[in-house]
């Protein structure tokens, strides 16, 4: 079967596509649960050792507290409260956290570092899965046992104002709520005012056990200017007086004989040093959590805190309420908050916490009972059993007060044991849908190598042998040994695999196109081998020069050098070294063309391109209008090019510092924020740009002239992309208009004086065009952590949350800068008569071939470091970004072979 090169790019991306999405769909893992039942109740506590099997036995221990309130706010690290900024702006607080009446502590947020995993965190106890990072613009109803549902079951009337978030992930769990949306960045006003309004009038109130409050405020001016923002302290003292209020309220209603209240100071994630949050930065991971109640009793003085996982806040609440400890909760309750209990008192929480941690592990690995914690946890507990007895024998020596200190120690050991060994195991990998996608992925990959010769080809057609591979023994023995493969490990494996919760004819479809695959790639290396390495395809004219040789080994060595941790945090680095290359290259070339070779002009015109010309076809259409330069300027022109590129990259490099390392330097940009009404006028004039340059391609198809129709069709796309061009103007924050404009003008000169006149062909041109392109993603402030993704320019020109445009927009503008390069090639490449002929096929491969090497690179590096310290911190982020891109340059191929297609097809 004969394909151009642009649909053969084409349908091996979207067979790419394919096999990434199943590689994730097994790599992220299904967080760790319990398949006993839904949700925990009163009656699974544990009997209390040697009371007997009466009905007190199991009965819920006694709630610590009256009433609790937790204010979150949201985005607030660690050193805004305990650090020198907490004494400036947080007087009152720090005075709280000092004088003794309180429990201080850093508490570590896992990634993903968005608010609305880590609200799962601090509700349910447990690790959110990597993956629920892309669900948290738009959360669903939370079904698992959660803090929230045990208190609504227990007849706990609980009161929620702030972030929307809450609502949607707990319907109809409140007695009352007010939900302020958190998309609106560029407020950090009256999202917080709409919080506090109900504080008076709510704190006077005495129908209500538990008031959740989330400030959205601190996070936004994050989001705006930084951590280091002059707007930081002024809310933070916002926030001080708002906990003033609420821990003067609550201890004017504290009266003797009652349950003493608590307050609850927290972060659902902290800030980096740019104001975003995402990663795993200590910054962004390390959240203070202070406890504020007149029953601590500590010496006073100003202490180091603690330092603990955010997820033990959960046991910790739901055991000093009372309340039933969620089935599938990770975290260890916090012995300081229990320690004016009595001994008895404090080991019964200890051993209910035990006993839940010890059941999880029990269903969540076939290896429990080799895990140290658990076998700590059943000692502690028969010493446990001992302490009771004495007890119950009415033994008050010092034996017993020692023996019952020991008992606690053990149990304390237990718990952080099995804690640690939970939340390392995170979820269970389905390594059978893994493999499957690394050899699909690698199957497109060798298909594509082995394809480079025909696909490069004057012609650019490639002779993939699928039909003679379907008609052949071993395509049909590939099958039945697929399939019994199949069976046989999806039935010894312990459990169902991905792919057998889909339908059988999908499965059976998957297992045909893989041996296809296989026949495929056999027959099209024994067909090189015969041929000697050497295209079959007649008057070929493929070659690899210096200049492809260079750009081929840069990239291959880029994708290689990314084997740890920090060459992934610190990318940009490579690209923009890579980038410097390839200037000096270029301008090697220039230099050899205007001075040692010394042609004369019109025999550099005799050369002519590397690609067939069509002379019928008269003069093209250029974005650069005659510029009226002389043939000596022009060559003083070209000279200064690569040179003034150089400047230009070296300049924005300092205009977004991104990476992990350099991050905290200043930036060359200020924040700018646009209003609703002016962003949709400048969506209608995108609509009419857009609109112009999509009539100009239709009627290029009408038209009989072959000229005209090639004229027009190539101001269409210019007009396309100027429609591009100003829509990411719109969506770039001020500070990176620079860079769209550096992007432009570096297009302009290249095109202009590089490529026009060195004859570079379609692939190297394609190469280029990449490498400007994954450079210019970094010289926007992205990298491979989630947290520079700008989710606020989704919302652009919108009242409210939309999810299709918020999510195209984000996409847009996170690949404003690949995108245009792509673009702008495609332009070029339809501009140019010479050119154009195989030069979209021929670009159409080289990205989906510089496409596919990272992928199947990041794909088998992911799995074999799959219990690598920073597999979910650095490299799952990373794989993430690579499906990502994948998807787009999909998107971009399609393009390029409708309007190959469209080429090729007219006479």
């Amino acid at each position: 079967m004969k394909l151009s090169s642009s649909v053969f790019a084409l349908l091996c991306l979207i067979c790419e596509i394919v096999s990434i999405a199943l590689f994730l769909r097994g790599f992220f893992p299904v967080p760790v649960k319990s398949s006993f039942s839904a949700k925990s109740q009163v009656t699974d506590f544990p009997a209390e050792p040697q009371t007997g099997s009466g009905p007190n036995s199991s009965k819920a221990p006694v709630p610590v507290f009256k009433r609790v309130v937790i204010v979150l706010i949201d985005a607030l690290r660690d050193d805004f409260v305990f650090g020198s900024d907490g004494r400036r702006f947080m007087p009152y607080t720090r005075n709280v956290v000092e004088r003794g009446s309180s429990h201080s502590f850093i508490a570590k947020a896992r990634p993903p570092t968005v608010t609305m995993p880590r609200i799962k965190a601090l509700t349910t106890g447990s690790i959110p899965g990597f993956i629920d990072v892309v669900m948290n613009l738009n959360s669903p109803a939370l079904l698992e046992d959660n803090l929230i549902w045990q208190a609504k079951s227990a007849g706990k009337r609980i009161i929620f104002y702030g972030d929307d978030t809450w609502v949607r992930l707990f319907p109809k769990q409140f007695m009352e709520h007010d939900g302020t949306t958190s998309f609106f960045v560029s407020d950090y006003t009256e999202v917080d005012n709409n919080v506090t309004r109900h504080l008076d009038s709510t704190l006077k109130r005495d129908d209500w056990d538990i008031l959740i409050l989330h400030y959205l405020g601190l996070d936004h001016i994050g989001h705006i200017s930084g951590p280091h923002s002059s707007l930081i302290g002024p809310k933070l003292m916002e926030m001080d007086d708002i906990i003033k209020k609420i821990h003067v309220s609550l201890i004017s209603k504290e009266s003797e004989g009652t349950l003493p209240n608590l307050l609850v100071l927290c972060g659902d994630h902290g800030m980096s040093e740019t104001g975003s949050h995402g990663g795993s930065s200590e910054p962004e991971i390390n959240t203070p959590l202070v406890l504020i109640s007149p029953t601590f009793r500590r010496k006073a003085g100003l202490e180091e805190p603690g330092v603990l996982e955010q997820v033990d806040l959960t046991p910790t609440l739901a055991l000093g309420l009372g309340l039933p400890i969620s089935k599938n909760s990770v975290g260890h309750l916090i012995p300081a908050v229990f320690e004016e209990l009595s001994l008895r008192e404090q080991l019964r929480r200890l051993q209910i916490n035990g006993h839940q941690l010890s059941r999880l592990l029990q269903d969540s690995s076939p290896t429990f009972h080799k895990e140290d914690g658990y076998e700590q946890f059943r000692v502690a507990e028969k010493a446990h059993g001992s302490w009771m007895k004495l007890y119950v024998d009415g033994n008050t020596s010092e034996v017993l007060s020692n023996m019952g200190k020991k008992v606690l120690k053990q149990y304390l050991e237990a718990l952080k044991a099995m804690s640690s060994a939970l939340s390392k195991q995170l979820g269970k990998y389905d390594m059978y849908s893994m493999i499957m996608g690394m050899i699909f992925i690698l199957q497109v990959l060798f298909l594509l190598l082995l394809a480079m010769p025909e696909a490069l080809s004057r012609e650019a057609v490639v002779d993939v042998p699928l039909a003679s591979s379907l008609l052949s023994l071993p395509f049909y023995l590939l099958c039945l040994f697929g399939s019994a493969l199949h069976v046989l490990i999806c039935t010894s494996a312990g459990g169902p695999c991905y792919l057998c919760s889909l339908p059988w004819v999908l499965v059976f479809t998957v297992i045909l196109l893989s041996s296809a695959f296989m026949c495929a790639l056999v027959s099209m290396a024994a067909r090189r081998m015969s041929t000697g390495n050497k295209t079959p395809t007649k008057g070929s004219d493929w070659t690899l020069s210096e200049l492809d040789a260079l750009l081929l080994v840069g990239t291959v060595g880029h994708t290689l050098s990314l084997g740890s941790s920090s060459f992934i945090e610190e990318e940009h680095q490579t690209w923009y070294f890579l980038l410097n290359t390839l200037c000096l290259a270029i301008f090697q070339d220039v230099c050899r063309k205007y001075f040692r070779e010394q042609r004369r002009r019109g025999e550099e015109e005799d050369e002519g391109p590397l690609l067939p010309s069509s002379a019928e076809e008269g003069p093209s259409f250029s974005p650069a209008a005659e510029l009226g330069i002389s043939p000596g300027s022009e060559k003083w022109l070209a000279l200064a090019t690569p040179p003034l590129t150089l400047t230009c990259c070296r300049l924005l490099r300092s205009l977004n510092q991104t990476g992990v390392q350099w991050a905290h330097l200043p930036d060359f940009g200020h924040w700018l924020n646009r209003g609703t009404v002016e962003a949709r006028f400048v969506y209608v004039f995108v609509l009419g740009i857009l609109f112009t340059g999509v009539k100009d391609l239709l009627r290029s198809q009408v038209m009989s002239s072959a000229v005209d129709s090639g004229r027009l069709k190539s101001r269409g796309l210019w007009e396309v992309y100027s429609g591009v061009v100003l829509l990411v103007a719109l969506l770039f924050r001020a500070h990176n208009l620079p860079t769209l404009a550096c992007c432009l003008l570096i297009q302009t000169i290249m095109a202009q004086f590089i490529w026009k006149k060195l004859h570079y062909d379609a692939a190297q041109t394609t190469i280029m065009h990449y490498w400007f392109g994954q450079a210019f993603f970094y010289f926007q402030g992205n990298s491979n952590n989630i947290g520079t993704v700008d989710i606020s320019v989704g919302f652009v020109g919108l009242e409210s949350y939309v999810e299709a445009p918020a999510i195209f927009l984000t996409a847009l503008s996170t690949y404003a800068g690949p995108l245009l390069w792509a673009c702008h090639l495609l332009c070029f490449l339809s501009s140019q008569r010479d050119r154009a002929v195989m030069g979209l096929g021929h670009g159409s491969y080289c990205f989906a071939l510089l496409r596919s090497i990272p992928a199947v690179f990041y794909v088998v590096l992911v799995t074999s470091l799959r219990y690598h310290l920073f597999i979910w911190s650095v490299f799952s982020p990373k794989l993430l970004y690579e499906a990502m891109h994948t998807l787009i340059t999909t998107a971009v191929c399609l393009f390029f072979t409708f309007m190959d297609q469209e080429r090729s097809a007219r006479p």
